[in-house]
């Protein structure tokens, strides 16, 4: 098996456990297969230090215009996405990238780029209950599931806000490489909640 990419988009005032919970979850997954399935990694704008939520300082991997291209990309939430909103050439990258990817998930307010992108036209989201109202103004044709942790439309994947994205990270594990190493992963990072 070739290892895939999979790139988790940070900025700042990104919310912390929405980029740390994809990531833990999707290396556990990496490292109890040998570190044979995936390649995950952080990209920023630039390769500069960001400064997360609550001042938490992260320095990406890669930034967009170096980084290896994503077979799968993350685009968490936190008040920084309000930023991504009016940046043209981020919404750009997201918006090729999404065009090459197998799957796109948003965590959070991560929503509100994909509405912005136009990717969210016509399908099903969850996003932090307080911005779906923001989510809703900027995607109308989107359906909106208010009372659910995450929503699959196949290749567009999105959770609600912070800790469901963890839930949304070990289904996908479950979905890319089956529900044992699902199974394996919330195990070993004593996760209760295993999302069917």
């Amino acid at each position: 098996m070739i290892k895939k990419n999979m790139a988790i988009l940070i900025f700042p005032d990104v919310e912390v456990l929405d980029f740390a919970g994809p990531f833990e979850v999707f290396s556990v997954t990496d490292e109890l297969n040998d570190h044979t399935l995936l390649n995950v990694y952080t990209t920023g704008e630039t390769s500069e230090t960001i400064r997360a939520k609550n001042g938490l300082q992260v320095v990406p991997d890669y930034d967009i215009k170096n980084c290896p291209e994503p077979d799968y990309l993350i685009i968490p939430g936190g008040s920084g996405t309000r930023a991504l909103l009016k940046k043209p050439a981020m919404l750009e990258w997201i918006f090729r990238t999404e065009a090459q990817c197998s799957n796109v998930l948003s965590i959070c307010s991560g929503s509100l780029v994909l509405a912005k992108t136009g990717l969210l036209k016509g399908l099903k989201a969850c996003t932090h209950h307080e911005v779906i109202d923001e989510l809703a103004i900027l995607s109308p044709d989107t359906e909106i599931c208010r009372d659910k942790r995450f929503a699959d439309n196949g290749k567009i994947l999105t959770s609600a806000g912070v800790a469901a994205g963890m839930d949304l990270s070990l289904y996908m594990v479950g979905k890319l490489f089956g529900q044992d190493q699902a199974l394996k992963t919330a195990n070993y990072i004593e996760y209760s909640l295993l999302p069917t």
